[in-house]
């Protein structure tokens, strides 16, 4: 005597249930959820006193605030913000660039004796440092004149102009 299983006909495919997702599932509902009782005057054991109700402050008056970003103030302290970064990027980066583009394409202008054994690459290998240190204290100081100011009057102003 052989076992067939139920779905075992060549005909028809094993019945696989489809796919559900788990917020569409049945929950079981072994547990009913608590209700608390509607008496007002049922107090529960940890309670010493019925509950307050909860104090309603008055809404304050809604006026409209242009969303942020599109007050005059507020781009012009972007740009001066972009102006300082690109401004000190390029400054360090662009030497080290030509440092670079001179270093692989012109190699007797690196290897030139300027005298003590120093070679004019060496010179701007050294130079690179000064360089941007040159380009930190730029932008500090520019940041100092131009995008602080900006900043304190729009943090005292909030923004609304």
């Amino acid at each position: 005597m052989s076992y067939e299983p139920p779905h075992a006909s060549p005909s028809q495919p094993p019945h696989r249930p489809r796919y559900q997702p788990r917020h569409q599932r049945p929950q079981p509902s072994h547990r009913p959820q608590y209700q608390p009782p509607q008496d007002p005057d049922f107090l529960l054991p940890w309670q010493s006193s019925a509950p307050a109700t909860p104090r309603r402050w008055p809404n304050p008056p809604v006026t409209p605030v242009p969303a942020p970003g599109h007050h005059s103030d507020v781009r012009r302290l972007r740009a001066a913000y972009r102006i300082l970064r690109r401004g000190a990027t390029l400054t360090a980066l662009g030497f080290f660039t030509l440092f670079l583009l001179l270093s692989g394409f012109a190699p007797g202008l690196m290897t030139h004796p300027l005298g003590g054994g120093l070679t004019t690459g060496l010179a701007l290998g050294l130079c690179q440092l000064p360089v941007t240190l040159l380009a930190i204290a730029l932008y500090e100081r520019t940041a100092r004149r131009t995008v602080d100011p900006l900043s304190a009057e729009l943090r005292r102003t909030g923004g609304t102009r």
